[in-house]
């Protein structure tokens, strides 16, 4: 489903505007597709991740933690995932912040489809949706992983919202970890009670 009806911009990774930070991982994406604000990303950001099957406190936590980084003008990254993800881009964009998508398709198609209206939210309010696979590529599940290691690696730090043993979150939590970048994890509620 063709969703977005923006340009999309290439960025070689040999280029000025190409996230700094970026360039610093190894297995650096050698061009990225950018639907949205390009400046983003060269600016100071925290990954929020988490589980998709998140609890109530998982959301009340991701919004929170986005929306007070974005009053200090802090860009936070996702994936755009269901779940934690999908709530850390909306608490930025409560607090008229701005946020970086990361996909793991084409930017001509947004997945899941009922984050089409959120997608569009971002690109519209000064964010952006970007993606190293060019249009025409589908989101299938070895993408997912790969997608991780760029949304550890555009921030100065990733943060854990609620993640399953052998999840995509602890994926990007070990990407951040190898990138040499700080790391945050936020447990279930669950989890206080037992102590």
């Amino acid at each position: 489903m063709k969703v977005i009806k923006y340009d999309i911009k290439e960025i070689k990774s040999t280029e000025l505007q190409f996230p700094y930070l970026l360039k610093q991982i190894n297995d650096c994406p050698k061009i990225l597709y950018v639907v949205g604000n390009v400046e983003l990303l060269r600016r100071n950001s925290v990954a929020i991740v988490g589980s998709r099957d998140c609890t109530n406190y998982g959301v009340k936590i991701a919004e929170k933690l986005s929306y007070n980084l974005a009053k200090q003008n802090i860009i936070i990254v996702s994936g755009l995932a269901r779940g934690i993800d999908t709530f850390a881009h909306i608490g930025c964009l409560k607090a008229g912040g701005k946020t970086i998508a990361v996909m793991a398709n084409g930017l001509d198609t947004i997945y899941p489809t009922e984050n089409r209206n959120l997608a569009k939210k971002i690109v519209l309010s000064g964010g952006a949706i970007i993606s190293e696979y060019p249009a025409g590529v589908k989101p299938i599940a070895e993408n997912f992983p790969r997608r991780n290691r760029i949304i550890s690696g555009l921030s100065q730090g990733t943060v854990i919202v609620e993640a399953k043993e052998k999840s995509g979150a602890l994926i990007t939590a070990n990407f951040a970890l190898e990138q040499g970048r700080r790391l945050f994890a936020v447990p279930r509620k669950y989890f206080f009670k037992r102590i």
